[in-house]
């Protein structure tokens, strides 16, 4: 199937006389016929159900479609994206490990990274994302287990030269993880560029309308854990029984582990019901995207040529530093998501998003409805004017998420932002 059947028929096909639409099985508990049955389970979870901590029909069904539409093997939901990323390092990282990490990335994750994991025992080595493969190859140390980045950054739009991580992360036997949050697969499908794993947070373009918190882990399948690198995964897991992932489960073991260790213990599972608003999110996805690239195009362009504005950051301008690596990984469109810059600073900043009217300011993005954030007094609000810089934020800077209104009134509701500047 083409992804905009996906969308709509991937992870769930009614038998004779069952619902069309996924059912909510609002249910924590699965009943057995027998002892035998239930210690059968806890040997093996993925024989059946346990307990909606683990598991649950409705959420299934959405982790089988995101795993078809980004080409993996398998995908866990968890309650946010934050744990999404969380649970997809530890399922690699121990105390003592390391990894690397691109800059510009979410200022949630930048904290994740480099305060709680550091309190963790493990350490995030940073790499600016156009550095040279060989500042790349340098930032490696012995015990490092992993390469992360996005696919487009949040907020800072720069893209990933995925191929060039993926060869490096590949040449030191690391996986490279990616967080495709921002094109969605319908934009971008980075395990077809080399990436091993992907996340998302499934609160923004996946669900679109802001109606439910959700992240998602989606396994490609492709990389060997059994390089030697990884004993966790080939070596017997006590907590299991004395199972080993890579014998047991092959090409999901990554997966497989990460749900019956770090789902098991953690316990962030997403509510069947937030599963099912997700999906319906999803089966609207590919419709969606196509129009919030067309609307962010046409206000990148304005913005451009806009007196008022210093700089325009959206991928899809011809002259973006960016533009090419787009139009290799987003040749279907750049998202919906600028930044740019006002001229004045922080001051002119807030006064002009304080003016509109059809925008809304809040802390979300890549909604169906137009809203601004200004980063450096929300989401990056807890790093220094060093961290700022580095993570590419000005104090002038705003990101505008670019919803699916009419495109004239959205433009005219920036008109009336400039003028009370």
């Amino acid at each position: 199937m083409n992804i905009e059947t996906k969308c709509l028929h991937a992870g769930y096909s009614p038998k004779n006389t069952e619902p069309r639409v996924v059912p909510i099985v609002q249910s924590t508990t699965y009943v057995y016929d027998s002892t035998d049955d239930v210690a059968a389970v806890f040997d093996d979870p993925t024989k059946s159900l346990i307990y909606s901590r683990f598991e649950n029909p409705t959420v299934m069904a959405v982790e089988e479609k995101i795993a078809a539409l980004e080409g993996g093997v398998a995908a866990m939901c968890t309650s946010s994206g934050q744990a999404a990323t969380m649970c997809s390092m530890l399922n690699i990282l121990s105390a003592g490990d390391s990894f690397i990490s691109t800059t510009t990335i979410y200022g949630g994750t930048f904290n994740l990274f480099a305060v709680t994991f550091k309190k963790m025992g493990i350490e995030c080595i940073f790499v600016d994302p156009d550095a040279s493969e060989e500042e790349i190859r340098a930032a490696f140390k012995p015990n490092t287990k992993a390469v992360f980045g996005e696919s487009l950054a949040n907020p800072a739009l720069t893209v990933l030269d995925i191929e060039k991580f993926a060869k490096i992360a590949h040449e030191h036997n690391v996986p490279l993880i990616v967080d495709n949050t921002f094109p969605t697969p319908v934009l971008c499908r980075p395990i077809e560029h080399g990436a091993d794993i992907v996340v998302h947070s499934t609160s923004k373009y996946m669900d679109g309308h802001a109606v439910q918190v959700g992240g998602v882990i989606v396994d490609s399948g492709n990389f060997n854990w059994s390089n030697g690198k990884f004993p966790e995964f080939t070596e017997p897991d006590e907590s299991y029984h004395g199972l080993i992932y890579t014998e047991k489960y092959g090409k999901a073991a990554y997966i497989v582990k990460a749900r019956m260790q770090l789902m098991r213990d953690f316990g962030c599972y997403p509510a069947a019901q937030s599963a099912f608003y997700l999906n319906l999110g999803l089966e609207t996805l590919a419709v969606r995207m196509k129009q919030y690239c067309e609307n962010a195009r046409i206000v990148a362009e304005f913005l451009e040529a806009n007196e008022n504005v210093e700089s325009v950051n959206y991928p899809g301008l011809p002259g973006n530093t960016y533009h090419a690596l787009a139009e290799k990984y987003l040749p279907d469109g750049a998202s919906g998501v600028i930044s740019f810059v006002i001229k004045g600073g922080r001051s002119s900043a807030v006064k002009f998003m304080d003016s509109l009217s059809l925008a809304s300011n809040e802390v979300h993005v890549a909604d169906i409805r137009t809203c601004v954030l200004h980063p450096a007094s929300a989401t990056h609000r807890q790093l220094t004017d060093e961290q700022l810089a580095a993570a590419g934020i000005n104090g002038g800077m705003i990101r505008l998420s670019v919803g699916l209104e009419n495109i004239q009134d959205i433009l005219d509701d920036l008109k009336k932002g400039f003028k009370a500047i």
